[in-house]
């Protein structure tokens, strides 16, 4: 009665013993759905009240212990549930939709969905009565509820699993599902230790070629300029880390096209060979083409080089451009260069373009090769819908190896170039390990025998036969001409220069102290530590020693305030003193100090050198060797040795030297006046204290004044390879004088590089797309969609073919009807070539306009910019724009955009042709779509950010090296190589942080995305299986193909749209640097007649300046007349002005209020071009470009030979220059470096003789030539320029005392303006700088 109720209510057996008794032993399925059923709910529902007891309990609901376990649980019993209520929903359907047949569901079938909804609720009831009891962790009822549900699912399980074991279709899905999973995790596997080995391919290559730099010599150093240096660094080592990510290809690629032949054969037989054949035609074909890749690519690297190499000097010296207003004629060299490198760039488009043609084709040509011959060779050859489609997915599995090898080949090819490049950088020759020797068993500290050295292996000497015996302890100043040999004398004993005889032997460590102070960017505490330990009492003598205690006390935070890029936020002697306290905290045993003291005002270096390096200094036991200009020095040093032209002429102590009237007696007495002076009056040397108190009751007067501004009062004094005038300090983290959230607005140096977060602004990529040009964009993506057409029409025309099969079962087959089928076949594929072919093409073309505008404006307006955007931004962050950023403009956007839009209109082709063979697939497309929404709006942001985040961990490895290039000669005398590399590991390992990130977050991507795709591939064979009886054979192997091909597509569109947005913020970032505000413009309206200005006249009307405008004022009220040709000295101790003065004349920084008159035109209404061209000035730091002489007098090529011969003969160069090979075609190397210093001043004067202008001014030009140089310069000022009014910056007071009048500046006021002689007689603070530089009244009168 029991068991026939039950078989009602199931509609099937409840219970027959002959189901155990067969080969397949099974439960009858009644059974299954009731007692099995019944079991496990019911002992739920008898042990429920147990468990929701504590529900019933009033207490506070404890929020804190809803573990992520607990709401694991929960969701599962929500996702059962929903289960069995779409379990009630389809027996609804079946039984009252609209395709419902008579036969209705049995009870059960209604019944064990609400069972089994009611039992979840109850569960999820239970779980929360669980949690809410105190202490209880689990539950054993409930625990035993799921042990009895898992135990009684066995069965009907089973006999799920022999039903579907029957339905072979279903059986295959699952397996295809399982087989694309396993194949998914695998491969990412793989990818990802491919980009890993990578990533550390490129940080070796990056460390190894930073390494190289350290130990170069200097004729390598002449072939590789910095920018192409960094170049390496940048694009040739990330050549490596692409080639290495898919060089597994390499072998893969021709493993996947043997497979796919094989299977091919045996779909096909022999006809696949006429494929095969069709394929090796390829290859001498992509031979060609990767041949000619590999030329273009060697052409656009040389231009990339050239480029970079001009940019960095341009960046290097922007201040020169800005003052000379030269920016026009450089900004048409780098237009030049560019225009060479964009040519390139198409024909390499083109190139590329024709390529894509070829690897599109190749699939096409080889199924139509395959299917024609197949057909042609018997009649009873039909292609079946089975051949057809299998063959479809093995030319489809074929189709990625044919177009991933060109792509490869092309990248081996750029890889190669760049193989060359690193090899010859790398196998370049290093400094001679034995040029100095370190022999013990010398009594001498140095000794040099009969020593000849060249800059360069095959050069002339400059130094000859030169022989030195140097004691230890000793001091001893080398002396001579500009251009004599003196700092190359220092470089051969730090082993910078190529030996061609004789030898030199050091004992003991070395300090260098270079002519040019080289600063690096951190504080100002570790720029005298060096790596040394901090000791404080120590650190103290020294600062009081180097006299930078007073300098200290005006820093935001002391010695722990951050010094800008080069040391920009310090003056010229400032740089020099602390370079000086760097040596002197090394605790070396030999000091080369390469002219430390003519940056300096003169009572500072006798301060310098009383306290440091003289007889009672710091450094007294010591070996120290002192290159100098400043005679007054000589008489305390134990020995001077003189250089003529490379020569030692005489070696003695000054005394000996002075009694035997050689040259060097004749020197003295003809230019040392001032040396007289100071020999006689003892003052001279000991007045060292009323020098530093009185500098301190200087300040005192204004110590209620805002820090910074007097900071800037002290920097901006004797700028020495200064860019600009920005004052403006960061405090250090560990800063313990300040706390950063107290420090003023403004008082921060290099700025933090801005990342752009969010989204990328859709008008970055409108910005992108205009700058292609709409007409390419609007034809390229029209041209795209026809060969999506033409794809879908090929395979619906083979689908159609397919049918014949059935159609022409047991009948001839019409070679009529074979001969079309192939034609329109082969047709259909030509065009999706030659429609990719020509979307390439226009899209290559609208990419480099793209490249030519955008760097175009990046150049124009980087050039335009104020000169404090270059004194707070590092130039490798600038540089970055024009080396990574550009060459992503240039290279990967383009490329990225067409796969893009390829991929992009595949997928979309391939969902509609999916939608319409098989309708069903429409229930699973949109919460596939929705799932892929949301993976790649969760992955997009993340990969964009992180893109961003290693673009700026990019800076500082180029700003770190080209730091270390300016210092190279430091690094190497402290021997401190290990710890800069140990510095260039940490910045490279910032970087890999963030790419090690953005890989991780790839792969996360790629196996979601294949998991999506994957369901796609099972659902559409689901459903195929599903409509079997209602869907043509050739339209299931269609879809199927069709889908097969979207799991890798899918994963294509978001990586390639992720890498698109990442990439694009190169535009953002160039758009950046192009969109920041400019100076003035160069030229307005107004504009002067030619002759302004005749008179040279000047006036100061109430002139105020400050730098930014949250300081305070640098300049304060400066008001004074000066007349045409009057010649004016301005003088003040550091800080007082009298730099910033200068760049208000041209305008590198804008009144705050008050006027500049020339000849009665205000200099604020005429364009900066017109004001500039017609003002003249000698700088402090003479900066020369590489490239040809002449281009360094007169880049605008202006001006005749004669008259350039003419200026250099004026400033002592024509001897110089005509001894020369190439004379006025010299090639002057990066920053001038194979000039000396003085003979780089000397060319800065020949360039202000060019110009012929009313006004000149001198920025402390002669600190670096000797007495007689300076002397010469001098003579020849007063002659040439005796019609212009001249003001003269100087350090040297005895260099202005011939002036009209002089300017005493303090604090930013002028305090005195009179002539030299009424200044004296006043005994006020001209008095007291003149006491202490040795001049006295008699001596003034009788110069």
């Amino acid at each position: 009665m029991c068991a026939a109720f039950l078989e009602e209510y199931c509609g099937s057996v409840f219970w027959n013993a002959s189901y155990l008794e067969r080969e397949d032993p099974d439960l009858p399925v009644c059974l299954e759905q009731t007692v099995l059923v019944w079991i496990p709910l019911g002992f739920l529902w008898l042990s429920a009240p147990w468990n929701l007891m504590s529900l019933c309990k009033r207490s506070q609901v404890n929020t804190k212990r809803r573990t992520k376990l607990y709401l694991c649980k929960q969701l599962v019993v929500f996702l059962l549930f929903l289960t069995a209520i779409g379990g009630l929903i389809v027996t609804l359907v079946e039984d009252f939709g609209r395709n419902s047949s008579a036969e209705k569901n049995s009870a059960v079938h209604y019944t064990n969905p609400v069972l089994f909804a009611v039992t979840w609720i109850l569960l999820a009831l239970c779980q929360e009565g669980v949690r809410r009891k105190e202490g209880a962790v689990d539950s054993a009822s409930l625990f035993l509820f799921w042990l009895l549900l898992v135990i009684c699912d066995i069965f009907p399980f089973q006999t799920l699993l022999r039903e579907a074991l029957r339905l072979e279709g279903y059986f295959y899905a699952v397996l295809l599902l399982v087989v694309a999973l396993l194949q998914s995790l695998v491969l990412q596997q793989f990818v990802r230790r491919c980009f890993v080995l990578g990533m550390k391919v490129r940080a070796a290559l990056m460390a190894a070629v930073y390494k190289k730099a350290l130990v170069m010599s200097n004729d390598n150093r002449k072939e590789s300029t910095v920018g192409e240096t960094v170049n390496l660094m940048s694009a040739d080592a990330q050549r490596f880390n692409d080639v290495t990510n898919f060089i597994h290809l390499l072998w893969s690629c021709p493993l996947q096209i043997i497979v796919s032949v094989v299977f091919l054969w045996l779909e096909l037989g022999p006809s696949t060979l006429a494929g095969v054949a069709v394929m090796l035609l390829m290859v001498p074909v992509n031979g060609l083409l990767a041949n000619q890749a590999k030329k273009i690519q060697r052409e656009n690297m040389k231009s990339k080089d050239k480029r970079l190499k001009i940019m960095n000097e341009i960046l290097n010296g922007i201040k020169t451009l800005k003052l000379f207003a030269w920016e026009p004629s450089f900004q048409t060299q780098v237009e030049d260069i560019r225009g060479e490198e964009l040519k390139v760039m198409r024909k390499f488009a083109y190139l590329t373009s024709f390529s894509t043609f070829i690897s599109n084709c190749a699939p096409t040509l080889v199924s139509l090769a395959t299917f024609a011959v197949f057909v042609g060779v018997s009649s009873d050859n039909i292609l079946t819908a089975e051949k057809a489609f299998t063959s479809i997915s093995l030319f489809n599995i074929l189709r990625q190896p044919l177009s991933m090898l060109p792509t490869l080949i092309a990248s081996i090819v750029q890889t190669a170039v760049s193989k060359k490049r690193l090899e010859r950088f790398l196998g370049g020759d290093d400094l001679e390990s034995d040029i100095v020797r370190h022999d013990s068993s010398f009594d001498s500290a140095v000794s040099i025998s009969d020593g000849s050295f060249a800059w360069e292996k095959d050069s002339e000497p400059l130094l000859k036969s030169v022989s030195l015996d140097i004691k230890p302890g000793g001091l001893v100043a080398v002396v001579g001409a500009v251009g004599s040999g003196k700092s190359s004398l220092l470089s051969a004993l730090l082993g910078e220069m190529h030996r061609t005889k004789g030898f030199i032997n050091i004992q003991g460590s070395l300090a260098f102290v270079p002519q040019q102070a080289w600063i690096q960017n951190a504080t100002l505490r570790d720029n005298i530590l060096f790596g040394s330990p901090y000791e404080e009492q120590r650190f103290e003598d020294i600062l009081e020693a180097c006299a930078l205690g007073p300098d200290l006390k005006l820093l935001s935070a002391g010695d722990l305030t951050e010094i800008g890029e080069k040391g920009i936020n310090l003056s010229g002697g400032q740089k020099q003193r602390v370079s000086l306290a760097r040596a002197a905290y090394s605790q070396a045993d030999i000091f080369l100090l390469d002219d430390p003291l003519s940056a300096v005002d003169s009572h500072v270096g006798k301060h310098l050198f009383d306290k440091v390096i003289g007889p009672n200094g710091l450094l007294k036991d010591k070996t120290r060797i002192l290159v100098t200009h400043g005679v007054s020095f000589l008489p305390w040093v134990d020995e001077v040795v003189v250089l003529v032209n490379g020569r030692v002429s005489e070696v003695g102590s000054y005394q000996s030297l002075r009694a035997s009237k050689g040259a060097f007696s004749e020197f003295l007495d003809t230019y040392g006046t001032e040396q007289s002076n100071q020999t006689s009056s003892e003052d001279g040397c000991h007045d060292k204290e009323d020098f530093i108190s009185d500098s301190e009751d200087d300040q005192s007067d204004v110590s209620l004044a805002d820090d910074v501004s007097l900071m800037l009062r002290r920097e901006n004094s004797v700028r020495r390879s200064q860019r600009g005038n920005r004052s403006s300090f960061r405090l250090r983290k560990n800063s313990n004088l300040k706390s950063p959230e107290n420090t003023k607005k403004g008082q921060r140096l290099i700025e933090k590089e801005t990342v752009e977060t969010g989204q990328v602004k859709f008008s970055v990529w409108l910005q992108y797309v205009q700058a292609m040009g709409w007409g390419y964009a609007f034809w390229a993506l029209f041209i795209y969609v026809m060969q999506n057409v033409a794809f879908i029409g090929q395979n619906l025309w083979l689908s159609d073919w397919t049918n014949d099969a059935v159609e022409y079962y047991n009948q001839t087959y019409s070679p009529k009807k074979r001969d079309t089928r192939v034609g329109v076949f082969g047709a259909l594929g030509m065009a999706q070539g030659l429609f990719v072919f020509l979307g390439t093409l226009l899209l290559t073309n609208a990419a480099v306009n793209a490249s030519r505008l955008l760097h175009s404006r990046l150049l124009n307006n980087v050039l335009r910019v104020p000169m404090v955007f270059f004194d707070t931004t590092p130039l490798g962050r600038i540089l970055n724009r024009f080396a990574k950023d550009i060459f992503t403009i240039d290279e990967i956007i383009p490329h990225l955009f067409s796969s893009w839009i390829i991929h992009l209109l595949g997928i979309v082709g391939t969902i509609v042709f999916l939608c319409l063979s098989t309708p069903l697939f429409i229930i699973v497309i949109i919460p596939l779509a929705v799932i892929y929404f949301f993976v790649q709006r969760f992955y997009i942001p993340t990969s964009r950010q992180l893109r961003r985040l290693e673009s700026v961990a990019r800076s500082p490895i180029y700003s770190h090296f080209g730091e270390t290039m300016s210092g190279l000669s430091v690094i190497r005398a402290y021997n401190h190589q290990e710890r800069f590399m140990k510095h260039n590991e940490v910045t490279i390992d910032e970087n890999l942080k963030t790419i090690y990130s953005r890989i991780m977050s790839n792969r996360w991507l790629a196996v979601r995305l294949q998991f999506l795709g994957n369901l796609v591939v099972f659902f559409a064979a689901v459903f195929a299986v599903i409509s079997r009886n209602s869907i043509d054979s050739s339209l299931v192997g269609l879809s199927i193909s069709y889908a097969l091909n979207v799991t890798l597509t899918l994963s294509f569109v978001v990586n390639i749209t992720s890498q698109l947005e990442t990439n694009i913020v190169a535009v953002e970032r160039v758009s950046e640097y192009a969109e920041l505000e400019n100076e003035a413009p160069w030229v307005t309206q107004d504009r002067p007649s030619e002759k302004w200005p005749e008179a040279g006249r000047l006036q100061f009307v109430d002139y105020k300046v400050r730098y930014r405008p949250e300081l305070d004022l640098v300049l304060k009220g400066i008001s004074c007349d000066i007349s045409g040709t009057e010649k004016i000295g301005i003088v003040g101790r550091t800080g007082a002005g009298k730099s910033s003065l200068t760049n208000c004349l041209f305008r590198i920084i804008e009144a705050a209020d008050g006027r500049i008159l020339i000849d009665d035109v205000d200099i604020s209404k005429i364009g900066l071009h017109d004001l500039r061209n017609r003002l003249t000035i000698i700088p402090q730091d003479p900066v020369l470009f590489s490239g040809m002489l002449r281009m360094n007098l007169d880049p605008f090529d202006k001006f005749s030979d004669e008259e350039l011969w003419r200026v250099l003969e004026l400033s002592h160069l024509k001897d110089y220059v005509a001894g020369l090979k190439e004379e006025l075609q010299h090639e002057v190397a990066e920053g001038g470096e194979n000039l000396s210093v003085g003979q780089r001043q000397l060319l800065c004067l020949a360039r202000a003789l060019l110009r012929k202008s009313r006004i000149l001014i001198l920025d402390e030009a002669t600190a670096a030539v000797d007495l007689e140089t300076d002397d010469l310069i001098q003579t020849m000022i007063r002659k040439e320029f005796s019609h212009c009014t001249v003001l003269t910056i100087a350090h040297r007071l005895h260099s202005i005392m011939d002036s009209s009048r002089v300017m005493v500046l303090d604090a930013g006021k002028i305090v005195e303006f009179d002539s030299p002689s009424n200044l004296m007689e006043k005994r006020g603070h001209f008095y007291s700088m003149a006491k202490d530089a040795g001049i006295t009244h008699e001596s003034e009168t009788s110069l």
